[in-house]
Order: structure tokens, then C-alpha cells, then sequence
């Protein structure tokens, strides 16, 4: 397979959640909506209109295009907050916060891309969970960044690689995935503990 230039920085979000899930959305194109899927892209869609807004402390940017030649990144930030000099990105995400950190690794990406950007320190971030209407402060420490880096070399590790990795060990991932139905993970663990 064709390596990319650029991964789009969303798909990290989809790398930790399930490399399976990854290595359909990306590189079989699939993307198969449910009513989770639908609910997140419509609560999205303010978000996804650029403009930018002064406020008394200073501006909010929308859909705020970025990239990192040194990640080999590229995406948007929902938005970008800036007062007293200090950028701040806030992603918006459909449910409460989950056990998993992969939110947290998606809006680290989108740091690491204004960091680049910008040459300016990027140190905290929000995520705006839209079921429990609250942000979630994530700083983005330094283990946060080895983690986020460590994910993107993963991505590019499976594309390099060219084979569709295992499904998931962790069946409660499967429950609201969209692409379940193609997926089959009860199915195929059935015919394996059968013996195929």
C-alpha cells in the first residue's frame, strides 16, 4: 500500500479506539452510519463552520485547519481559543467521557500541530462533551505528547505493514461501533473458538 504524506489527525481518535476500526475507515473507506454517528455529525455541524470571533479576552477560531510536516498530521481544530497570548483547542465529541483516551490523543495531535504552527507553547487543551454539556480539561503532559507520538507511529506502522489488524480484545468497544455489522467480531470469534 501507498503510504500517505499527511494522516488525517482524526483517525488517531479511531486508531486507539479499535486499529480495526482504523484500518476500515482509512484504508478500506468504509464508514457505516448509526444513530451515534448521525447524532455526533449533526450536534457537530456549528462547529464545523470556520469563522473567527473576537472576544474581550481575545479570539476564537472555528475549524481551524492544521498540520505537522514532522508527524506527517493534518486536520482541523473544532475550535481554538486564544487569551493572554495562550492558544487553547477545544474538540467537541457527541457522548460523556469514555474510559479511553483516545479524545485526549486526537486534541494532543491538534496541539502538537499549532505547537509546530505556531512555535508557541500549546499546554492544555478542552474537550466539549455534548451529552454531559461540559468540557473536560486535558493538559497535555508529557506523557500525554510520547503517547500521541507513539499512536502516530502505529498508524503509519499498520499501513506500511498492509495487512487489516485482529479485532479487538475488548468486546465493550464493539457495542456503538458503527461498523460492527461489517466487522462481525461475535461472529468470527464463534468460528474461531469452533476451529474455523
Amino acid at each position: 500500500m501507498e503510504l500517505p504524506d499527511y494522516l488525517p489527525l482524526s483517525y488517531l481518535n479511531q486508531l486507539l479506539y479499535c486499529e480495526r476500526r482504523f484500518w476500515y475507515m482509512y484504508v478500506v473507506g468504509e464508514l457505516a452510519v448509526n444513530a451515534a454517528l448521525l447524532e455526533g455529525t449533526l450536534r457537530h455541524q456549528r462547529a464545523d463552520r470556520p469563522g473567527e470571533e473576537r472576544i474581550e479576552e481575545g479570539r476564537v477560531v472555528r475549524r481551524l485547519a492544521v498540520y505537522s510536516d514532522r508527524l506527517r498530521l493534518n486536520g482541523f481544530c473544532d475550535l481554538v481559543e486564544e487569551a493572554g497570548g495562550v492558544l487553547r483547542p477545544v474538540e467537541y465529541k457527541r457522548g460523556r467521557q469514555g474510559r479511553w483516551d483516545n479524545d485526549q490523543v486526537q486534541l494532543c495531535a491538534q496541539a502538537l500541530c499549532l505547537e509546530e504552527q505556531t512555535g508557541r507553547p500549546v499546554p492544555a487543551g478542552e474537550i466539549f462533551y455534548y451529552r454531559s454539556r461540559h468540557r473536560v480539561a486535558v493538559p497535555f503532559t508529557p506523557e500525554l505528547r510520547v503517547q500521541t507520538e507513539r499512536a502516530v507511529a502505529r498508524a503509519f506502522d499498520l499501513l506500511t505493514a498492509g495487512v487489516m489488524p485482529p479485532h479487538t480484545t475488548q468486546q465493550a468497544r464493539c457495542r456503538e461501533c458503527s461498523l460492527e455489522p461489517l466487522c462481525l467480531p461475535k461472529e468470527t470469534q464463534w468460528l474461531m473458538a469452533d476451529g474455523g
